[in-house]
């Protein structure tokens, strides 16, 4: 299976939907194309459909046997792309950096280099006995995150 020409397909039915992005593509040995996709407002289930399709009506079964699946990305897997990040601002985020430090909180910002996090904790008084309650922000790099995953609240 010619995994350019299945990316070219994907992009090319992206391109009808400026909010859609390709998050992964991945091809098996035994040619299971796996699409998954994410949009700034969401992925309707007839987006899924109309790539699906772009993409196997332009694939030839003939030649190659092959099978499709066109999805929208797990929740419980990590934050892939920046553009996740933006889509995710005031979320709760759970993040570990390669450090193996976990800090949780929301997510208040995205640059091209960083994202925000900020959380309020419980600290010790300055004086006197007792804790207060302390906002505390925590500005951390791309490159020094090793896992991002949105917490779902229920």
């Amino acid at each position: 299976m010619n995994q350019a020409k299945v990316r070219y397909l994907v992009e090319e039915a992206l391109a009808e939907n400026e909010t859609l992005f390709l998050i992964d593509l991945s091809i098996s040995v035994n040619n299971k194309i796996n699409v998954v996709v994410d949009g700034d407002e969401g992925v309707p289930l007839s987006e899924c459909i109309r790539i699906s399709r772009n993409v196997e009506h332009n694939l030839d079964r003939e030649a190659e046997d092959f099978s499709l699946e066109v999805s929208t990305p797990d929740i419980s897997k990590p934050i892939k792309l920046k553009r996740q990040y933006i889509k995710n601002i005031q979320r709760i985020l759970k993040a570990t950096t390669i450090a193996d430090e976990e800090i949780e909180g929301i997510l208040t910002d995205v640059t091209d280099e960083n994202i925000v996090l900020v959380w309020s904790a419980r600290e010790p008084k300055l004086e006197g006995k007792g804790k207060m309650t302390v906002e505390k922000t925590a500005t951390i790099k791309y490159k020094d995150i090793k896992e991002a995953k949105v917490k779902i609240v229920f």
